[in-house]
């Protein structure tokens, strides 16, 4: 690793500052009051019962900070073919932490192990990069992350942009390895429960759908009705590109291993203007975790893979952020 000052890092960023291509917008702190939903399926001791799982969702609150690293961080190389010449990448790199609080929570089977609203339910530290130069295989952005639950994360990707709003793709959130009949399948009763009476948290509005586990985006989706989004930048980046992937500690890869992750996000500048006249910016995400655990019961071989899925929606906090510019 090449020994650099360190005056440069976590220097502050100027406003929408070009050099930081896709990521310009990320810098500041973004907020989210109650627009956080996560499923995830959890080993669990039922017996008698066969499923010896629970489906947990959970309604969250989020805080996402992100501040400037560097915006060249540099990656040494050679390029050879006749005489050798130096070919070094720069790389733009921001520090993130991502911080969620519960609001509300229900599982099924009950497990009295949901928890109690206000309690933290997640905390993640990471890097976002932007690759500027000597792009391999189109691949021009990661993120690497780390999870308390002892789960390292690089994943890798591409950016975009478009005018607009962008399409909000479907999710199947129905573990794989099982089928698919909710009604004739007993082992799918959690299931079949939150997709029968959708998980609302403290959303007492009669026309709120709630959380559907087989429609995971459906909530993203309704919260762009209405809105005029102007110019939308998208970065998604998953880990079962080349070179990336998830490494845990045993105990997870034991139990319930976290073997894939894909997550989306997208950057919304909106024609509604801010106190400072600059347009109102959204971010909204959708993450899918693969994790493994349990036998197929399907006659195939290899685990049941059961999608742990996290959406939200959130707003830039625009005094917070004044802190985090020059």
């Amino acid at each position: 690793m090449e020994l650099k000052s360190y005056a440069r890092y976590f220097s502050k960023p100027e406003k929408n500052d070009p050099e930081l291509g896709a990521l310009k917008l990320l810098p500041g702190v973004w907020k989210a009051k109650g627009t956080g939903w996560n499923m995830i399926a959890l080993p669990f001791a039922t017996a008698p019962s066969p499923l010896n799982y629970r489906l947990l969702l959970n309604q969250y609150d989020e805080e996402l900070q992100f501040d400037l690293v560097d915006k060249a961080v540099a990656n040494r190389g050679i390029a050879f073919g006749g005489t050798p010449v130096q070919s070094d990448q720069f790389v733009v790199t921001l520090d993130y932490v991502q911080k969620i609080t519960q609001v509300a929570a229900e599982d099924f089977p009950v497990s009295n192990k949901a928890g109690a609203p206000g309690i933290g339910i997640h905390h993640e530290p990471g890097l976002w990069l932007l690759m500027t130069n000597e792009i391999i295989d189109g691949l021009d952005i990661a993120r690497l992350s780390t999870i308390p639950h002892g789960d390292s994360v690089l994943a890798l990707g591409k950016s975009g942009s478009s005018a607009g709003a962008s399409t909000i793709p479907g999710v199947n959130g129905l573990p794989v390895g099982v089928g698919s009949d909710l009604n004739g399948n007993p082992y799918l009763a959690p299931y079949k429960k939150f997709h029968d009476n959708p998980f609302k948290g403290t959303v007492n509005v009669a026309a709120f759908p709630g959380f559907d586990p087989t429609q995971p985006e459906k909530l993203l989706v309704l919260a762009n009705q209405g809105v005029d989004i102007a110019n939308t930048t998208t970065l998604t980046v998953d880990t079962t590109t080349p070179t990336g992937g998830i490494t845990n500690i045993p105990f997870v890869v034991k139990q319930a291993n976290a073997a894939s992750m894909k997550s989306t996000f997208w950057i919304q500048e909106l024609k509604e203007k801010d106190v400072n006249g600059d347009p109102v910016l959204r971010l909204q995400y959708l993450q899918v975790v693969m994790l493994d655990f349990f036998p197929r019961r399907d006659g195939l071989p290899g685990p049941i893979r059961w999608p742990h899925v996290s959406i939200n929606t959130l707003t830039k906090d625009v005094v917070a952020s004044e802190k985090v510019y020059k």
